[in-house]
């Protein structure tokens, strides 16, 4: 896998299109209009942003990398009804038998290999993530990193799921060499459920960086839904203040991006 040849669609909150060694990623999918609203018996998310591209021009999906299905900010109901369309759909354990049908359940470090019609094969592994705080479940997420299959230490393609920075997250630089980052920000809070951040705030987004220095960031989840609590603007100033914001890939939405 030439980690060079990394091709990102992004389409908005937390959906990306990964192309790469001739196999197409899709992250969280969520493709309702702006203006939708997901209300369940303790809060009311609201939507605020439109995909750039609708699910019907996505195309073919190898495998959906699913942080979580429990949340509609990261599934909704447009980005549910394409998941049967998936080759694979990746997910928790949970969330795969919520699911049934084409998504495989990935506990921390268990993998699963996804082939190209090239006969290129490349490994996708579960990471540890947490939604918020450790006094707070808010159910089970997953991050993931995208590997050469037949190269072991090859660059790797990491993306975090929405989890905040904790010492589970470490042993990730340890284990892959992560060349691109795709981090959750936007420090998503639900007053509902708490005071406390449920994804990256730009500070621990920060801390990822350091953590995987030789990594480009792509900010991911950041906007299009009115329960962030911070946006690009907050992003890039810590990047600037840390010295790292050259680091930093901004992709235009809709637009295909090559990260060479």
């Amino acid at each position: 896998m030439d980690i060079n040849s990394l091709s990102l669609t992004y389409i908005g909150g937390p959906t990306a299109l990964l192309e790469i060694a001739g196999l197409r990623f899709l992250t969280d999918p969520t493709f309702d209009p702006a203006g939708s609203e997901y209300t369940t018996p303790v809060y009311t998310l609201r939507k605020t942003t439109g995909p750039a591209i609708p699910a019907a021009a996505v195309g073919d999906i190898d495998a959906v990398l699913l942080s979580h299905d429990h949340h509609f900010d990261n599934l909704d109901r447009a980005g549910r009804a394409l998941l049967p369309s998936a080759r694979k759909v990746l997910t928790t354990i949970a969330g795969a038998e919520r699911l049934g049908g084409n998504a495989i359940g990935l506990a921390n470090w268990d993998s699963v290999e996804i082939v190209a019609g090239n006969g290129t094969r490349l490994r996708v592994t579960g990471t540890p993530a947490r939604h918020g705080p450790a006094d707070g479940d808010r159910g089970p997420v997953t991050g993931f990193l995208i590997s050469d299959a037949d190269t072991p230490g090859a660059p790797a393609i990491y993306v975090s799921g929405d989890t905040v920075w904790y010492d589970g997250l470490k042993p990730i630089a340890d284990r892959a060499d992560v060349r691109v980052a795709l981090l959750f920000l936007g420090a998503a809070k639900v007053s509902e459920v708490g005071p406390a951040h449920l994804t990256f705030p730009a500070h621990e987004g920060v801390e990822a960086a350091r953590a995987f220095p030789n990594a480009t960031i792509i900010p991911l989840h950041y906007a299009g839904w009115r329960h962030f609590s911070e946006g690009r603007a907050e992003i890039q100033r810590a990047f600037d203040e840390s010295g790292m914001a050259d680091r930093l890939r901004w992709p235009r939405p809709g637009i295909p991006t090559r990260l060479s």
